[in-house]
């Protein structure tokens, strides 16, 4: 069993021009980069190995980021499975100019531990040491509840579905379908 600072993890990096996308502000690609990467060492922190990542289960970008400002990510497990953990990461801009700092972006990314011959590898348990960490505890359960009902549910519902049923789904969305059976 692991405590929850002992995966606690704070990057800080300087948003260069590079990193721009064509409106001028720092592109939500560049952002994930580096949330995957903190995410990583968050959760190999925790497992003490490799990790992979399986799936980035929610981002939300709330406010852009411009270039010249730092962004720190703080970022720890929330969550352990069996061999699965969920790092919950929270992103803030600081304006070096005027010393304003704004939440920005946060996301959960579901990383997977692995052994030297790739199989999974069991994590350590998570000790849950205040109310906040018990709330991001169950959290990160119902996010891989329902990130399983979700691939679950893709898998099933689609399966052996008419091509006339899927016409028929289509309908009323903001589509045209330009073949015909």
């Amino acid at each position: 069993m692991k405590t929850v600072a002992s995966s606690e993890t704070t990057y800080t990096e300087l948003m260069i021009p590079s990193f721009s996308n064509f409106g001028g502000k720092v592109h939500g690609g560049i952002l994930l980069s580096i949330m995957d990467k903190v995410a990583y060492v968050c959760a190999s922190k925790h497992s003490e190995s490799y990790v992979v990542t399986v799936a980035v289960e929610g981002v939300e970008f709330v406010s852009p980021v411009e270039v010249g400002e730092l962004i720190t990510v703080n970022a720890s497990v929330n969550y352990v499975g069996r061999t699965t953990m969920i790092v919950g990461m929270r992103l803030e801009s600081f304006n070096t100019r005027t010393s304003e700092s704004r939440y920005t972006n946060s996301c959960y990314f579901t990383m997977a531990a692995k052994n030297d011959d790739g199989t999974l590898k069991e994590v350590p348990g998570l000790i849950i040491s205040n109310k906040k960490e018990l709330v991001r505890f169950c959290e990160g359960r119902m996010i891989r509840e329902m990130s399983l009902k979700k691939r679950t549910a893709l898998k099933s519902d689609l399966d052996g579905i008419s091509a006339e049923k899927m016409f028929d789904l289509c309908k009323n969305e903001n589509c045209k379908i330009d073949y015909s059976i």
